[in-house]
């Protein structure tokens, strides 16, 4: 069974919050997050807490990295046997395009191309999970998702390739 984490928040006022973390190994570890976005990483005498044995400054970027590398991916064992290569494209429905119009439905962009419209963006506004009964507009941009080749597929049928 996997030994609790210990931690403890303590406020620092004008300064920012520090955060401890007492391992399983006895380690005392503190972060202190600064008001102006600075992070500081310490290590600590177990023996002794004030005795900081020590310390790495970390910007945002880097502890945003760091978070990232501690935070265990909960689908990290599906990337292993899956290698399936998803892409993202904007599509314009110009006046070539024979759906201009139309609805969306009648494209049958899935059916036929593997490849999902998840979202149509008019102007200024977004319209996420249109429905088959949405009306293409010359101007619109569809955003697409797919494998490369459903993906081009679509184009190829929205613009009348």
């Amino acid at each position: 069974m996997e030994h609790p984490a210990h931690t403890s928040r303590t406020p620092l006022p004008g300064v920012g919050t520090r955060y401890d973390l007492a391992t399983a190994a006895g380690k005392h570890l503190s972060l202190v997050v600064h008001q102006d976005g600075r992070r500081i990483l310490a290590f600590h005498d177990p023996e002794d807490d004030d005795n900081c044995k020590d310390a790495a400054t970390l910007t945002t970027a880097e502890a945003t990295a760091l978070a990232e590398l501690l935070t265990p991916d909960p689908v990290s064992h599906l990337h292993q046997h899956l290698e399936i290569d998803l892409v993202t494209e904007h599509i314009e429905v110009t006046k070539r395009s024979p759906y201009a119009g139309r609805p969306l439905g009648a494209t049958q962009a899935r059916t036929r191309t593997g490849a999902s419209i998840v979202a149509v963006l008019r102007r200024t506004a977004a319209v996420p999970s249109p429905t088959p009964d949405f009306r293409l507009a010359i101007g619109d941009t569809l955003v697409v998702v797919g494998t490369r080749e459903g993906v081009d597929a679509v184009a190829e049928l929205i613009t009348g390739g």
